[in-house]
This record gives structure tokens, sequence and C-alpha cells, in this order.
């Protein structure tokens, strides 16, 4: 038994010593995993029966074998060997899978399978591949400003933690810069000693035009993974492009057709160049001169004389220059005459209003706050004329431009009395109006002459347009004298009025009398009817001669009467 087992352990040993050379099996197998992830690797061997135990190992580059893991086929046994670099890191499968965790850059070896048997030794080989992403490409280093027809850097595309080697390509506006005079890459890699990934740098110096203004700039990077080939884009970035000043604009606030006199004028020149120009030059009207400023010049309380044209230009390029015109809008207005006026009624007063202005201006004219069709003319004053008088004018394009001046009309009159009397229908009252005219108001006074009652005194009217009234109600008992006194500052005028008072007794005894003739002549009327019919009796033809002949002595004597009662009327 003996030398059977140890002709067993020589026949062992002869096999795993050779098998570098036989290696009979199958083919290449590649493994493509994950930096960082675990690394499964199937033997690919059809386990034989006559199995004793299996074995991995992998080649050093000069093709040395370096074994990592044994299991026996009987006793379940699996032992690792003493490699440090996969300490703790492999797990051998009864099916003789190797699974290596945390995969590492190192581990891209070829790692060959082994199943041993008492006369032979199978192999299986398996190439591990190791992929790492890359982190998302970042533009950095960026340039502050890039200037229009200067080569540039313009910043730095950063990829870091790569394996293997990756490409980086820059866009402008999500297209590719292809390398030209204008476009000029340089790439750096950078391998960390530790985990051998890759940093991976793109310097872009570029030619910028204005047609950039407002551009994206990105980078990508392009890799490979256990999937194949794929592509992770950076962020975009802007740059602040520099071109000089081509042109040059001259700005006025506020608007130029709103200036008035009094206001603030700002001038404001701008170039159209980045950065912009900070120092101008301002020409004024009439001046050869430019005024060395900012880029505002600010003209205060401007008047009339400030309207002409005004040029700003560049410091250092001064035929480079704009202008504009500025007219300064005026509104003058004289009245005459203004203020308080005091004329007397009846007289003549020219009124004229003139306007002077940078633009036909309207003219509105009121009256106590009420708008007149028409320019006030007074050829003969009244007391209506008197009032407040405004002439006022604008220019409707400039905002603010007003003015208005005003007249205070003021008609003074004598007092002028006119009385009238009328008599109550009743004929037992008379009112008596005493009708005045006059400005400032007059006051009026009654005074009465003779005996009589006074029913209602003073009863005035309103006082409008330097006129009202005021009037009495009187029952004379004989016949009186109404005085009407008017009295303002300018004069003291007296009116009288007679009133009789026989007007009312008249008219009683006329109807008094006119009763008693009725019943007189009803009374004759009666006794001559009595003397007719007994003549008529009597004799009936000499009868009717005598009645028509009194019947025509009584149509007389009323006629007489009504003549006599019309003359006492």
């Amino acid at each position: 038994m003996a030398p059977t087992a140890a002709h067993s352990c020589r026949l062992v040993l002869s096999l795993l010593i050779s098998a570098a050379v036989l290696r009979p099996g199958l083919g290449l197998y590649t493994v493509n995993s994950v930096y960082g992830e675990t690394i499964v690797m199937p033997c690919r061997l059809e386990v034989p029966q006559t199995l004793m135990f299996g074995k991995w190992k992998y080649e050093k580059p000069d093709g040395s074998p370096v074994f990592i893991a044994f299991r026996s086929s009987t006793r379940k046994h699996v032992q690792y060997d003493e490699v440090p670099e996969y300490k703790d890191r492999l797990s051998l499968s009864e099916n003789y899978t190797l699974s290596i965790s945390h995969a590492r850059i190192s581990d891209e070896k070829r790692f060959v399978c082994m199943l041993v048997t008492e006369d032979n030794v199978f192999e299986a080989p398996t190439v591990v591949k190791v992929f790492k992403q890359p982190s998302k490409p970042e533009i950095v280093n960026k340039a502050q400003f890039l200037e229009t027809e200067q080569l540039k850097k313009l910043g730095d595309c950063v990829s870091k933690d790569s394996y293997p080697d990756v490409n980086i390509t820059w866009y402008r506006n999500g297209k590719i810069l292809d390398p030209s005079e204008d476009m000029v890459t340089a790439l750096r890699r950078q391998v960390d000693p530790a985990t051998q990934l890759s940093t991976v740098t793109s310097s872009l110096t570029y030619k910028t035009t204005k047609n950039d203004i407002k551009i994206p700039f990105t980078c990508s990077v392009t890799y490979y993974g256990p999937s194949g080939q794929k592509t992770i884009h950076s962020d975009q970035a802007f740059f602040d492009i520099y071109y000089p000043t081509e042109k040059v604009t001259i700005q006025v606030l506020p608007p130029k057709n709103a200036i008035k006199e009094g206001d603030n004028i700002t001038l404001k020149c701008l170039g159209n160049g980045n950065p912009p120009p900070e120092e101008f030059l301002f020409y004024l009207p009439g001046q050869s001169e430019g005024i060395r400023s900012s880029n505002t010049y600010i003209l205060t309380d401007v008047r009339r004389n400030a309207t002409g044209d005004y040029k700003c230009s560049l410091t250092d390029e001064k035929s480079m220059i704009a202008a504009t015109t500025i007219t300064v809008h005026y509104l003058d207005l004289s009245l005459n005459p203004s203020g308080e006026v005091t004329k007397q009624i009846g007289d003549a007063l020219p009124v004229t209003c003139t306007i002077s202005s940078s633009r036909n201006a309207t003219v509105v004219w009121l009256k106590d706050n009420t708008k007149l069709r028409s320019r006030p003319s007074f050829s003969s004053l009244q007391y209506q004329d008197a009032g407040n008088y405004v002439c006022e004018t604008n220019l409707q394009e400039v905002e603010g431009l007003k003015k208005r001046e005003s007249l205070t009309l003021i008609v003074e009159g004598k007092p002028q009395i006119k009385m009238t009397k009328k008599t109550d229908p009743n004929g037992l009252s008379k009112t008596i109006t005493c009708h005045v005219e006059g400005f400032p108001k007059p006051a009026v006074q009654w005074t009465i002459t003779g005996s009589g009652s006074v029913i209602n005194q003073t009863e005035e009217s309103p006082y409008v347009n330097g006129r009202y009234y005021s009037k009495i109600i009187i029952s004379p008992e004989e016949n009186v004298t109404l005085t009407c006194t008017a009295e303002n500052q300018l004069e003291r005028t007296v009116n009288s009025l007679n009133v009789s008072a026989n007007e009312n007794k008249e008219k009683v005894n006329d109807q008094a009398k006119l009763i008693v003739g009725i019943v007189v002549g009803l009374l004759l009327a009666a006794l001559v009817a009595g003397i007719v019919y007994w003549l008529y009796m009597k004799k009936s033809k000499t009868a009717s001669k005598h009645v028509n002949k009194d019947l025509g002595n009584m149509e007389e004597n009323k006629k007489l009467e009504e003549n006599n009662h019309k003359t006492e009327a």
C-alpha cells in the first residue's frame, strides 16, 4: 500500500507541473466585472467521477503560476493560499466557481480552473476584465472672460476615477468642436498608484467671436464598460465675451417730447462693447470742447435756451459720436387785466389773454368754475358780468405744462329804485313793492307818512345779479305816502309813492247806492204797474199810452243813474 500511495503523490505532482505545458480543456473565457463589485468565475469544466481535488491559480506576466485556492472532492475541505492581495477576498464553491470580492484593477489577470484526477489534469482559463465608470465630467478653471479674435484658454474638462482610458470631446452649442487653428486641445492623464484609476484632463484653447455670446459650451467623456461604450456629458458653461465698442448711442431722460422748463435732463451715453465704456465726452449746444464724464451727464432746471443739439463720443475715439436734438418746451400766459378789478355798471372793459408757447396751445375760459363758450368781452358791464374769470392753457403733448391766471371782476352801481302798487282783488289791502338795483347790495328801509296798519313789512327776494325787491302789504285808513330808501357805499336813493284810502270807501258807497237804486226802481215799477192796470181797466187805449210814456221816463231815469255811478267811480 505504501509504494502505491507514494506513487500516486508523485504522479499528481508531475501532472500539476506538466499542466502548464499540456493545458487540455476549453479555450479562453472573459469575465467583465465592475470595479468594487464581486468577480464571479465559473470553472466551466465537467467534474469527473474520479476527481481528487480542484484548484485555482493565476499567471504572472512571466507565465509562472500562483495558486490561490484548493478544494478536496472527498473531504469538502477548502484551503486558500497565502496570497496577500487576495486575503479574505476569495470564495470557492462546491462546483468550483471562484468569487473575488471588491474587484480591483490589479485583478485583471488570466485565471485557470484545474480539476485533478489520478491520471490527468483538466484546465479552463478565464480572463478577467475590470471596468470603472468615470465621474461626470466637469468644466473647471473657466476663463473669467474671452476676448474676440484672441486665442485664449477657455477651461479644463476633468473626468476622474476611470478605467480603462477614456476620451474627452468638446462641444459648442451641442456640436462637436473639431480641431482647427481657432481651437486647440491638450489631454493629460494621471494614474492613482493606489487604485490604478485615471484622472483625465482636456484643456481647450479657443478663439471666440461675438457669435459666441450666450452660447453654451460642454464636454463629454466616452468610456467602455461591461456592456460596451457609453458617454457622459458635463453641465453647460457660459462665458463672458469681451468685444470692443463699435457704436455709440445717446439717450435722454425724461423722453425728449416731454421736457419742459424747470425739468432736470439726464443725458446717457452708451457703447455697445463689452465691457461697456465707462467714460465719455459730452458736447453741449454751441460748445466745441467735450465735457468728460461718466456715462451720464445731468442738466438741472433747464430753460428754453437749452434747446439744441447734444452729442457724446468715446474719449479715445472721438469720431465715434452720437447726437440728438432736445426741445425744452415752454408756455407763457399773460392776462390783462388780472387780479381784482372794480368797474362801474355800463363801463367797457377789454380783456386779453396772450399765449406764447413752443407748440400750439389750447385756451379755455372759465367763469366761476364753469367753462365759457368764447372769450369774455364787455362793451357795457352789467351786474351779471361780475365773477371770477380764469384763462387756462396747456400743452397736451407735455404732461404738467399748464398755466392759468384769474380776473376777479366787481361791477359796482349806485342804488336805483322803482316802486309799484297792486290792489288786492277784494279791495281791502294794497301791496307796495320797491324794486332795487345796485352793488354793493343796497340796504332798504321803509317809512310811512299817515295812519294805517302794516300787515307784512320788508318781505325780501334773493339778491341776484345786483337786483332784489322789498315789499309791504298795507290797508290805509286815510291817504298815506310810502317812502323806500336804498343805500350802499356809493349813494343813498329815495323814492315815494302816494296811496289813497278813498278808493276803498267810494267803492263800498257805490255798491250801497246800486242796491238802493235797484230797490227804489222795483217799488216804482210796482206802483206804475198798479196805475196802468187801473187805467187799463178804465180805458185800455188811454191807459196804454200813459204806460208807454211812464216806461220811457223810467228808462231815462235808469240811464241817468248809471251815468252818475260811472262819474262817481
